[in-house]
């Protein structure tokens, strides 16, 4: 597992939720002092945004294909998840 001082710049979306899952087995079996249980729930916090914000950046590049009068596809309009 990664350090807490590890930036988060470089780390892949699957990476980043790896450490993220190891961090949650180790909360979860309540093995962990205390003091290490709140330095890792903050990694796991930082962890967690950064995975939302790969996945918001991820769906903001999709494309969806548009259709024209004739139902054939006549190019790509960008997402709107809303």
């Amino acid at each position: 597992m990664a350090d807490d001082s590890t930036p988060l710049d470089g780390h892949s979306f699957e990476a980043a939720l790896a450490e993220l899952e190891t961090i949650v087995r180790t909360l979860e079996r309540g093995e962990a002092p205390l003091d290490q249980s709140i330095e890792l729930y903050q990694r796991g916090d930082a962890l967690k945004r950064h995975c939302e914000a790969r996945l918001k950046s991820a769906q903001a590049r999709i494309e969806q294909i548009s259709i024209g009068p004739d139902g054939k596809p006549d190019g790509t309009k960008p997402f709107d998840g809303d």
